[in-house]
């Protein structure tokens, strides 16, 4: 099954014009897309990022820090069970104060417990499965990422940062519409004259259909993206 696996994935990457290579920290083939910015780069990596050993991991969390669905779950499992309860400690002090434990367009930061990474940032992007916010789903999905980069700014030594693609899990944000956002958005902040400190900024996702989604965007819009196109620099 693995070998199969493996040899649907290769020819998957042909497909897209994308030899696998092989690297130490990634495996190359991961690397779907690269963009050089003013600050850092940006990549696009396709695998698994609860093995990200990144100085900060995102998680997309729920309002309620609960860690029972989609990317957030796994993230939640491998952390360990010290996460769930410190989430839960941020949730009774919140509700003192007749507050969501962390609504929608906020951040908070934990500790990463068993995770390879040194910071979890648990940021709760639009969930497009409830009408309300799907209505307002761009300025959220704008608001969430702002809430992510304060946040950023506010910890010591943040030089590589991996999240997932905000929403675009089981929060069903469009695809096509949220693969333009998310990199308008991200490559807009690494591409800003004023040192942010960050060096790297990968977003790393097993989401294919956001991929696909993303692949072409990327080809009707790339000259319009903040930074330089790098991507044959890992293949």
């Amino acid at each position: 099954m693995e070998k199969l696996f493996k040899k649907h994935h290769f020819f998957y990457f042909i497909a897209l014009g994308i030899l696998p290579t092989a690297s130490p920290a990634h495996s190359m083939a991961d690397v779907f897309l690269a963009r050089q910015c003013k600050n850092g780069l940006v990549k696009v990596i396709i695998g698994d990022i609860t093995k990200s050993d990144a100085d900060v991991l995102v998680t997309t969390a729920n309002n309620r820090l609960a860690g029972r669905e989609g990317i957030d779950a796994k993230i939640h499992t491998k952390a360990g069970a010290s996460l769930r309860e410190a989430c839960d400690n941020i949730a009774v002090e919140r509700r003192k104060d007749n507050l969501q434990p962390c609504p929608v367009g906020t951040a908070v930061v934990t500790d990463s417990f068993e995770l390879e990474a040194k910071k979890l940032l648990h940021v709760v992007g639009p969930d497009c499965r409830r009408p309300t916010q799907d209505e307002s789903r761009r300025s959220l999905l704008k608001k969430a990422y702002e809430a992510m980069f304060e946040k950023l700014a506010d910890l010591d030594e943040v030089q590589l940062v991996a999240t997932p693609p905000l929403s675009m899990d089981v929060f069903a944000y469009p695809h096509r519409e949220g693969a333009r956002m998310t990199m308008e958005i991200v490559l807009g902040w690494m591409d800003t004259s004023e040192d942010i400190g960050v060096k790297e900024f990968q977003i790393i996702t097993q989401e294919m259909n956001w991929i696909n989604n993303l692949r072409t965007v990327y080809r009707e819009s790339e000259d319009q993206f903040a930074g330089k196109d790098i991507t044959r620099e890992y293949r």
